[in-house]
């Protein structure tokens, strides 16, 4: 449309009966489009660039979507909707988009959000997983064509193809969730109804239904004396470990509902809690609830989604992994990304094979209630794999650390220390908090890395604090679980550190490999793909944050089943806050008014979008 032209001549008014044509011969196209096309076009012509957004409603006729299959255990819908959620819900148009993309629009004004609304005819996910529904992990129909099972290859991603167009239901009685710092201790139930592991884990504390919560106490399998005791047995075991100083980036292999990583933070340690979706029901989900950093995952047959030498220590406490299935490849992943120097805490070892990489024990005891410690330390060196008597297993080749971790079978090989230009062993990162802004190791030894890195810094700092927190329409308040979708060197979570928010940092693996540096600065994060579903339930996050993300991913797949993602995993009453050019923010916006959210243009740069309770029929 030549909207530019338009606005012109409204502000110009030089020749009346020109005017007049023009404007009744663009209403008339207008009015000819809506008919032929069963699209509404509404435009919104005044200037957006200005402190106050302006905002647009989601039209209440736009809710239509393709049919879809569902890769679920069974295809009936046993979830009642809310009240709420019906009330803005309309079937009254019918898809004449059957490939369901959207029109290139030809809009130069750099600060007007044109609005399509699209005619998609949204539908519930059904089946009995509907209201929880992960499509690469609930693909039941790929499971069962699995030919093994034996190396947890059906707790792995098997991504249904086309992705689902579904939209996830609410459970029934969802509420706003209980804000942090108490949601760590309680939750609603109704928001996560899963009263098995209540019952499974009911004379280990882990979890426990009072009234109309879930409440925490911080007990479980190793916490016998609470968790806070165990954090502080530790350190005290081994007082190098100093939690929040040296030590400040955990993982929490097989986490239960992440008590331990929960705890933690009260050290100024951040933890990457992981466990796969079992039969100990909806723990990750749990933890996420709780404001807690947790994500979906398994060491079955593929590697973790973390770079090498990232974690400064790895805690399992009973987490029922084989550490020797398949020669040792689940103890030597865990070998690939535990940083040099870094201690890994567990009990039941595999002593040879622990020796094969050159583990060496550095605590061993056990606490007044009778759990056992035993700490491990990678080596500080190459020595000890040159002077083993066999070389099994081997050293990788070099090429395999240059491989992002996505879709890679584990390997039965030793990654060689990191090493720096001179070929000396990279450091341990500068000492917490410091560690934030320093130098990360892992930064490229070009001659204006550093500079570059600095200025990002300090680009996201200022961005954060003069515009995220100041101007736009996000109520920050509700706000704790935080996922930014393309994530850079990290700035923009270095910059929110001291607020109480963590960030879940996404490196999308055409971009290019940055997370090593997250690790570096003291931040969590994983790979992803945004083509394919992500590993986590819905309703986990409270913003997404996304800057310039879409310019590269709309050309290897539909930018629809990305925004059906982000609704997925977007709790009600969440925020997206999208950065990126005019073209992809009018491709984008019109997909989240069809979902009835809300939405605003901020600076001529800024999308902000609202979800709201509204989910279909």
């Amino acid at each position: 449309m030549a909207m530019i032209s338009v606005q012109n001549l409204i502000k110009e008014r030089k020749y009346p009966f020109i005017f007049a044509f023009v404007v009744l011969l663009v209403s008339a196209t207008i009015f000819f489009l809506y008919s032929n096309n069963s699209q509404s076009l509404a435009f919104s012509l005044g200037d957006l660039q200005n402190a106050n957004p302006t905002t647009t409603r989601p039209s209440q006729n736009v809710t239509v979507s393709p049919d879809i299959t569902q890769n679920v255990d069974d295809t009936t819908d046993n979830t009642k909707s809310d009240d709420r959620n019906d009330s803005n819900s309309s079937n009254d148009y019918e898809n004449n988009n059957n490939n369901n993309t959207i029109t290139n629009i030809d809009n130069n004004d750099h600060n007007t959000l044109l609005i399509v609304d699209l005619k998609i005819r949204w539908e519930a996910c059904k089946g009995s997983v509907a209201v929880d529904y992960i499509p690469c992990l609930d693909n039941s129909q790929a499971i069962k064509e699995l030919k093994s099972r034996r190396h947890m290859e059906h707790r792995e991603r098997h991504c249904p193809q086309p992705s689902p167009r579904c939209l996830a239901s609410l459970p029934n009685g969802y509420k706003v969730p209980v804000r942090w710092p108490k949601s760590r201790d309680m939750i609603w139930y109704d928001n996560v109804p899963h009263p098995k592991l209540v019952e499974y884990k009911k004379d280990q504390h882990w979890v426990i239904k009072k009234g109309d919560f879930l409440v925490f106490p911080g007990g479980g399998t190793q916490f016998k004396d609470g968790v806070t005791n165990y954090i502080n047995f530790i350190e005290k075991t081994l007082p190098s470990i100093e939690w929040g100083r040296r030590t400040r980036v955990v993982l929490d292999v097989g986490c239960g509902v992440a008590s331990f990583g929960g705890y933690l933070l009260d050290k100024d340690v951040i933890t990457m809690s992981f466990a796969p979706k079992d039969e100990h029901e909806a723990q990750i989900q749990f933890a996420l609830e709780r404001g807690i950093p947790a994500t979906l995952s398994v060491i079955g047959t593929q590697k973790l989604t973390f770079p090498d030498n990232a974690f400064d220590l790895i805690h399992c406490a009973r987490c029922r992994v084989h550490w020797d299935a398949d020669g040792g490849k689940p103890l030597m992943e865990l070998n690939r990304i535990l940083r040099p120097w870094g201690d890994r805490n567990v009990w039941n070892s595999m002593v040879a094979l622990t020796k094969s990489i050159c583990w060496k024990v550095v605590a061993k005891t056990v606490d007044s209630s009778g759990i056992g410690l035993v700490i491990y330390q990678k080596p500080v060196s190459s020595s000890c794999y040159e002077k083993r008597q066999e070389n099994n297993p081997p050293l990788c080749d070099q090429q395999d650390a240059k491989t992002v971790p996505w879709y890679v079978p584990l390997s039965g090989c030793l990654p060689r220390l990191p090493v720096d230009s001179m070929g000396n062993l990279v450091g341990w990162p500068t000492q917490w908090p410091d560690r934030i802004s320093s130098k990360p190791p892992s930064l490229t030894t070009l001659s204006d890395a550093e500079e570059i890195f600095i200025e990002d810094t300090k680009h996201w700092s200022s961005l954060v604090s003069d515009v995220y927190l100041d101007g736009p329409a996000i109520n920050w308040s509700s706000v704790r679980n935080i996922m930014d979708m393309n994530a850079g060197y990290g700035g923009f979570a270095a910059a929110l550190v001291d607020l109480p928010y963590w960030v879940m940092n996404v490196v999308p693996i055409h971009m290019e490999d940055t997370l090593p540096i997250i690790f570096d600065r003291g931040l969590i994060g994983i790979y992803h793909d945004w083509c394919e579903s992500l590993n986590t339930y819905p309703r986990t996050y409270d913003l997404l944050h996304a800057s310039f993300l879409f310019r590269n991913l709309s050309q290897r797949c539909d930018i629809i089943d990305v925004a059906v993602e982000m609704d997925r995993i977007l709790r009600p009453g969440g925020y997206i806050l999208v950065q990126d050019t005019m073209e992809m923010i009018n491709k984008l916006n019109p997909v989240l008014r069809s979902m009835q959210w809300s939405t605003s243009l901020y600076q001529g740069q800024f999308l902000v979008g609202n979800k709201g309770f509204w989910r279909p029929k």
